[in-house]
């Protein structure tokens, strides 16, 4: 069986793919950021469009999304926080890919919004800068990070 592309360590049928076949939508931030990235692997644009809110698109199109320009090499989530009230979530995370005869690591923080028990990609900020641990929690709750997600966090 072919182990999933966004090396969760589960197969493709029991991760992502029941989220590419829309049997299921993607409980978390980090689910979706992991089935997201699976479908750039594959080429899903559909897929990626649809979990992109309307809102944040910017004239993003299924077919750039379909574009399979890199080969895609190994996806590893950082950090990854849910507002208290569970409609806005944060992951931070890097992928590596090959171009040409370069490999890149693309690191971002993405921001996820939960709207109609569903959750969508809006932005992402690129190289980020670490978060302190008196810095303002990123998952919105008005928190310091180290009394909020800093003991929740995952790697």
């Amino acid at each position: 069986m072919q182990t999933c592309y966004c090396h969760s360590g589960l197969t493709y049928e029991q991760c992502c793919q029941r989220y590419h076949q829309a049997e299921l939508v993607a409980p978390t931030p980090a689910a979706l950021m992991r089935s997201r990235y699976s479908a750039f692997v594959l080429g899903l644009g559909e897929y990626l469009y649809q979990t992109h809110h309307p809102d944040y698109r910017q004239g993003l199109t299924i077919e750039q999304l379909s574009q399979q320009d890199v080969t895609w090499i190994k996806l590893k989530i950082i950090f990854q926080a849910i507002s208290p009230d569970e409609h806005f979530g944060v992951v931070e995370f890097k992928a590596w890919y090959q171009n040409s005869d370069t490999r890149v690591c693309l690191h971002e923080r993405s921001e996820f919004i939960k709207q109609d028990e569903r959750w969508f990609y809006t932005t992402g900020e690129m190289n980020p800068k670490a978060i302190g641990r008196n810095d303002p929690c990123p998952c919105q709750s008005g928190r310091k990070f180290k009394q909020c997600c800093l003991s929740r966090k995952t790697s």
